[in-house]
């Protein structure tokens, strides 16, 4: 009798609906290709530098839709991540001295600290003598990389990475840190022409 009453008592244990466990909240997976580059050599622009093969150079448009300030403003678009890095060029005059530029730059990098965990801001000097800062913005800041180059006399060039995107640095880590190597790439390739 005692097997029988186990195994009854196992059929009403096994009758027990299965009870549902919800899944940790996850992003969804980005792809993305090796890292491959092609130079920028317009002729007619200051600088020159190389920029992955998978991203698009198109002249800035400015906030307005009309002409840029600067007609050497150009972005690096990506557009099946959404994202561009846009490089702003000034030249270093009595107009714009280098002073103002890196004070407005820094300015601009700090409005980040709003929402940024830390600003990491080391200093670089590349092969062909071109010089300056790469800010990596810890935390959900709009832009989690930039970067200013200068030659310190006449030319100055600021690059920055943004994403169509609220931003959040958990799921956005993986582009982030992929498109870091590519402004990293561009630093080291940056000269003056």
């Amino acid at each position: 009798m005692s097997s029988i009453a186990f195994l009854g008592l196992l059929s009403l244990n096994a009758c027990k609906p299965e009870r549902y466990t919800p899944r940790p909240r996850g992003y969804s997976r980005m792809d993305t290709p090796q890292h491959a580059y092609q130079l920028f050599d317009t002729t007619g622009f200051p600088y020159a530098f190389e920029y992955p093969t998978y991203g698009h150079i198109v002249r800035d448009t400015g906030t307005n839709g009309m002409k840029p300030d600067n007609p050497y403003w150009i972005n690096i678009e990506f557009p099946e991540w959404g994202g561009t890095i846009y490089l702003s060029y000034k030249t270093i005059d009595a107009r714009h001295p280098l002073e103002k530029l890196l004070d407005d730059t820094h300015e601009m990098t700090a409005w980040h600290t709003k929402v940024a965990d830390y600003i990491n801001s080391p200093y670089f000097r590349n092969p062909h003598g071109v010089s300056g800062i790469f800010f990596s913005v810890g935390g959900n800041a709009a832009s989690a990389y930039q970067f200013i180059a200068t030659d310190s006399s006449k030319n100055f060039l600021r690059g920055a990475l943004y994403f169509n995107v609220t931003p959040n640095a958990d799921s956005m880590k993986p582009l982030t840190d992929f498109f870091k190597r590519d402004m990293e790439r561009l630093i080291h390739t940056l000269r003056w022409k």
